[in-house]
């Protein structure tokens, strides 16, 4: 063990280390909190400047997570949000959690990890004095291929840093924004670095903020495990998307078979079909590792299978809102649909990849009036890949007896699903939300 080692592991080991996050959105801000609580000081920087000011103030932008987290950074001398990239200088430890998107072609954009690593060895390079030469470790956590860090984020901390005492890891978010119970710090984590002693220090810094910290051969085991952990996700949703559309066919409800297969107490676990993938992982992660296996000869037929199942998922519940209008003898063009939820999962505020986007798109290019309502997101725009910009309306009797077609695409438990059964006249259900509701006037398709 050298001595830039042992004194990394000292200040980590004894929470006298400053800690850089890079990114405070789903996954950077609560790692910040999590590094806070456990002692470090912390440094946060985002390029937005309207988080930063939030941040500040002690104003939450991301409301699943609370208002208490956002006060408590904000009143603590151990926080410090910033959008200047050389405070970054004054870091011990520095983790990247920034998005890694798909082009149009679906292939990998590390356009944000490449920049970040790039501010990183500015900030490094600038450092003056006692901090000029200090060991500094760089932990990517963004979901990305098997080799990213080590083959991109190397090079550039190299080219700028060619004798800094580096150490380099990657340790995956698992972040589940909404999941009750559960927060970073208590999330088992992933660590492997790009040698030994970089995934000793890793570890290190991990395990005072995590209880539970596993450490791996390499970068690359790390980072192929959290595409695992997608992969595996996507398919097993990809097979019930696929059986809803097979069984319904016949007569049989998707979901009475899910609920029964349930039953057995080995050998099977619940996934559910629904409108289409969201989220930064499932729609996006393993498309990372079907570009890479490429590189070295390999189809990944199944997830590509998969991929297109779920992808297909927007489009299937349009068909089923065409199929009801028409039952009821009412023309797609100019219907009036109403939306309900537009997050990409249940109870949270988060609207990234969402399949509803797609699916008010769909319906808009058949001629519907399209609106949505969503308690949690008062306004839809500011997209990746879409020029939308909708404003939630109010659920009121009214609005539900006007709709020719109410597409329930999430399941908020904030909205008034009995209301929805009693005064909408045609509800197209992608969450099988209305189970559980006894009275129902509406008609019913499950999507």
């Amino acid at each position: 063990m050298n001595t830039h080692e042992s004194q990394l592991l000292s200040r980590f080991q004894s929470r006298n280390a400053t800690i850089g996050v890079i990114g405070l959105g789903y996954v950077g801000l609560p790692l910040a909190r999590a590094m806070h609580d456990a002692g470090f000081r912390v440094v946060g920087f985002d390029i937005d400047q309207v988080k930063i000011e939030m941040l500040k103030k002690g104003e939450a932008y991301l409301k699943h997570l609370g208002e208490s987290l956002t006060r408590t950074l904000s009143t603590s001398s151990r926080f410090r949000p910033t959008s200047n990239p050389a405070d970054l200088g004054e870091c011990d430890g520095i983790c990247i959690c920034v998005p890694t998107p798909l082009g149009k072609h679906l292939e990998p954009d590390l356009s944000f990890v490449e920049n970040s690593t790039q501010l990183i060895a500015n900030a490094l390079s600038a450092r003056k004095g006692d901090r000029a030469n200090a060991p500094v470790l760089v932990s990517l956590e963004s979901t990305t291929y098997p080799g990213t860090t080590r083959e991109v984020c190397i090079p550039i901390l190299r080219k700028a840093l060619p004798n800094a005492p580096l150490f380099v890891s990657f340790s995956p978010e698992r972040e589940d924004p909404g999941r009750a119970g559960v927060e970073t710090k208590t999330i088992p984590r992933l660590v492997g670095g790009i040698d030994d002693a970089s995934t000793r220090v890793a570890t290190a810094m991990y395990s005072a903020a995590i209880a539970n910290v596993h450490s791996v051969p390499s970068a690359e085991v790390a980072e192929a495990a959290k595409l695992l952990e997608n992969i595996y996700r996507a398919v097993n949703i990809a097979l019930v998307n696929e059986l809803k559309g097979v069984l319904g066919s016949m007569g049989i409800d998707i979901w009475q078979v899910i609920d029964a297969a349930s039953t057995k107490p080995f050998g099977f676990q619940r996934f559910t079909p629904g409108p289409g993938l969201g989220g930064h992982c499932i729609p996006i992660d393993p498309f990372y590792l079907t570009w890479r296996a490429r590189e070295f000869g390999h189809t990944t037929r199944l997830i590509e299978l998969a991929g297109q199942i779920n992808h297909a998922m927007p489009g299937y519940v349009v068909e089923k809102v065409s199929e009801g209008l028409n039952n009821a003898t009412k023309s797609m063009k100019d219907a009036d649909v109403l939306v309900l939820g537009v997050a990409y999962k249940p109870d949270i505020d988060d609207f990234r990849e969402t399949p509803a986007a797609e699916i008010i798109e769909l319906l808009m290019e058949r001629g519907c009036r399209v609106s949505y309502h969503d308690p949690h997101i008062p306004r839809l725009t500011g997209m990746r890949k879409r020029a939308m910009d909708m404003s939630s309306q109010p659920l009121t009797p009214e609005r539900l007896a006007k709709a020719d077609a109410v597409v329930i695409v999430t399941d908020h438990k904030a909205i008034d699903w009995k209301a929805v059964g009693q005064h909408a006249r045609l509800v197209i259900d992608s969450r099988n939300a209305m189970a559980a509701v006894g009275a129902i006037k509406a008609t019913v398709i499950k999507a």
